[in-house]
């Protein structure tokens, strides 16, 4: 249970102490989740301070600033979510798409650290965790061990990156400035995006050092809590604020790339909240893992596959739709090029307000847009059918991969005619193949095939892995956040 971040109590006093003392003499605060969730419930002191403290800076108060409701035009909390809403003059369907922005979290300008606090948090009250003796060790496809490295320099503890060698030069940039001695600190695997499996086999030789604490964000429960509890209330937040303005509106889905799991499982949040209600898990269809059991390479970064994470509720997906990173490459490189912009602006009428906001939709952003486009197209949804997902990052992580998309699909010779033949071909003529509407023997396809890395590769037993396809495993896991809520308190008050 320790493993999978699922601990009440506190398992090692010495630890605890130690902690204790070292957060005191550095003045860190920890928010509770029920604070990320609320931000209004955050001390107003502490939200006068925050109005002084640069959102890049590693800077303890920045913690309170793991949340969605962080205002882009300012340092202070928004009532609202910071959210875009992409009509039919983008995205060629009448149900608009709702998309909440991630590119205002602290630090990394992505949600990612929601998710890395999310695991660091409890183990560091419940005396799991050192930060003056142990390193934490963040396996990831680009964002989550950034936000890792990040919530580590906050926390005053070491912090290790581990991610494919194909990820964007950006993240590595980042790293490289974030990270306490990057030679070491910044672990490159095989491959790319795909190479999941190869992170896993450079954290169980890292692990086999005691002072190495692994957050494995694919089967940490905290992960998907975290997204629950504060995605999934502000995600509704976002909706019931538009639906203000016109009662008709229904939440019809949530769209994610399944990645580690963590933001999928703002779903089934949702899911709750509303009626006919479906969740709908992204992936490449150049690596279809969970429509065809199937393999490959793609670009479509920060969205892993080749396995199923443990931390999916799988029995809770309702739809499995594909993208192609062809999809992905082309529109980033259009919304973020002066001739792609220029063409929306001048040829399809779009706002520059308009375009200038599609620079918060990161490549696995669109990817996104384009299964919600996709799902949009299959049941025929009207303009009172709202679809809601989520911009992990912007489109600033990626200006690397737009120069590699220029010299592979273009020649470095872009151009408006070009531009036009790529928004017709990527965006406009999206259809309903690469999507499968799932059945119950369909879940349970899919809940199967994750037996192969955690049961075979991983070591988890047969009855804890089984365990996860009956849904009250899953409500029960809820009555940790409060509980973990407690011991934050007791040992901010301890401090």
């Amino acid at each position: 249970m320790a493993k999978l971040g699922l601990e009440t109590h506190i398992v090692d006093k010495s630890i605890y102490a130690e902690t204790l003392k070292r957060f005191k003499e550095r003045n860190i605060k920890l928010p509770t989740f029920s604070e990320l969730a609320n931000p209004t419930s955050i001390p107003a002191s502490i939200q006068e301070s925050l109005k002084k403290v640069d959102v890049n800076e590693a800077h303890p108060l920045n913690l309170f600033r793991i949340h969605w409701y962080n205002d882009p035009k300012s340092k202070s909390f928004a009532s609202i979510p910071h959210h875009i809403v992409l009509g039919k003059e983008i995205t060629g369907v009448d149900a608009p798409i709702v998309v909440m922005v991630g590119a205002n979290f602290p630090m990394i300008t992505a949600h990612k650290v929601l998710a890395a606090y999310s695991c660091l948090a409890p183990r560091i009250v419940t005396g799991q965790f050192n930060p003056v003796k142990h390193r934490a060790i963040w396996p990831s496809t680009g964002n989550y061990c950034r936000g890792g490295v990040a919530v580590s320099r906050i926390m005053d503890c070491h912090g290790v990156a581990i991610l494919p060698e194909e990820m964007s030069q950006e993240r590595f940039d980042w790293l490289n400035k974030w990270t306490i001695d990057p030679k070491k600190d910044i672990i490159k695997t095989y491959g790319c995006e795909s190479n999941v499996k190869e992170i896993y086999d450079a954290c169980n030789e890292l692990e086999k050092n005691p002072e190495n604490i692994i957050f494995n964000q694919f089967c940490e429960f905290g992960n998907a809590l975290g997204h629950y509890t504060c995605t999934g209330k502000a995600m509704n937040d976002v909706f019931e604020h538009l639906k203000k303005s016109n009662p008709k509106m229904k939440a019809r889905a949530f769209i994610s790339a399944t990645g580690s799991a963590g933001t999928i499982s703002a779903g089934d949040y949702l899911k709750e909240k509303h009626n006919d209600f479906k969740i709908v898990a992204v992936e490449a269809v150049e690596c279809p893992t969970l429509l065809n059991n199937g393999f490959g390479a793609h670009n479509i970064q920060g969205i892993g596959d080749k396995h199923v994470p443990y931390v999916h509720n799988v029995m809770n997906t309702d739809f499995v739709v594909a993208v192609s990173d062809a999809n992905t490459d082309n529109m980033v490189t259009l919304f973020n090029h002066e001739i792609g912009r220029n063409y929306l602006i001048k040829e399809r009428g779009l706002s520059r307000e308009k375009v200038d906001a599609l620079s918060y939709l990161g490549i696995s952003s669109i990817g996104n847009v384009i299964a919600a486009i996709k799902l949009a197209k299959y049941y025929k949804f009207g303009k009172d059918d709202v679809l809601l997902t989520v911009a992990t990052d912007p489109a600033t992580m990626y200006s690397s991969e737009v120069k590699k998309t220029l010299e592979k699909y273009y020649n470095n010779n872009y151009s408006t005619i070009k531009a036009a033949e790529s928004f017709g071909q990527y965006m406009m003529a999206v259809t309903t193949d690469h999507m499968e509407e799932l059945s119950y023997k369909g879940r349970e396809r899919i809940f199967n095939l994750g037996y192969y890395t955690w049961v075979e590769q991983q070591g988890v037993s047969i009855e804890d892995f089984n365990a996860r396809k009956d849904p009250e495993f899953w409500h029960s896991l809820r009555a940790y956040v409060p509980k973990w809520d407690k011991l934050i308190t007791e040992f901010n008050n301890a401090r």
